[in-house]
Parts: structure tokens; C-alpha cells; sequence
């Protein structure tokens, strides 16, 4: 049941697609609602959490890319829920990922 509802929390999070359009979240939303669904897959211990570990294995390259930033308690672990928070930090400006700096050479 839990489950259930982070998933709908998360789908909610993504239904407003043309605020994510005006803000250049589109990709980033649709990244995120595919690392949503592949989240149970990517877990292998069926414990409800993704270690870096099984996030660098598995079908969740968004997850993967900002896993860091999701897990912000530093616990070396991510829930759905985390995700979910760190998508809404998104759209509300929150953290993105640095641009890789341009050479100078």
C-alpha cells in the first residue's frame, strides 16, 4: 500500500508537463518518472531501497546520475520517497546537477 502511494505521489509530481516544459524539466521529468517505474527492478534485495550499488546495476540511469543529490542525509541508500522529494526540489528550483566546465585550453 505504502508502495502504491509513492508511486502516485511521484506520477502527481509529474503531471504538470507544461510547467516541466516551461522550465526545461521535460527530460528531466521523463528521466524521472522511467527510474520511478525501473525502481523495483533496480532493487534487488527487495528492501525498498537502492544502494548506489544496485542504482549503478540497474535500469535507473537518472537515479544514478544524481544519486548523490537524492540521497541528502547521506545514508548510502535512496527510497522512492527520496527521489520523489528530490524531483520536487527540482521544480521548485532546487539542486541541479553543475554543468561540466569548459576548457580553457
Amino acid at each position: 500500500m505504502r508502495n502504491t502511494l509513492l508511486i502516485a505521489a511521484a506520477l502527481a509530481a509529474f503531471a504538470v508537463t507544461a510547467s516541466h516544459a516551461q522550465t526545461g524539466l521535460g527530460p528531466i521529468a521523463n528521466q524521472a518518472k522511467n527510474a520511478m517505474k525501473n525502481f523495483d527492478i533496480a532493487d534487488k534485495n527487495k528492501d525498498g531501497l537502492l544502494t548506489k550499488e544496485e542504482a549503478e546495476k540497474g535500469p535507473v540511469p537518472f537515479i544514478r546520475a544524481h544519486f548523490d543529490a537524492i540521497d541528502k542525509n547521506h545514508r548510502g541508500v535512496v527510497s522512492k520517497q527520496d527521489v520523489v522529494e528530490y524531483i520536487q526540489s527540482l521544480e521548485h528550483g532546487g539542486p541541479v546537477a553543475p554543468a561540466p566546465a569548459a576548457s580553457t585550453h
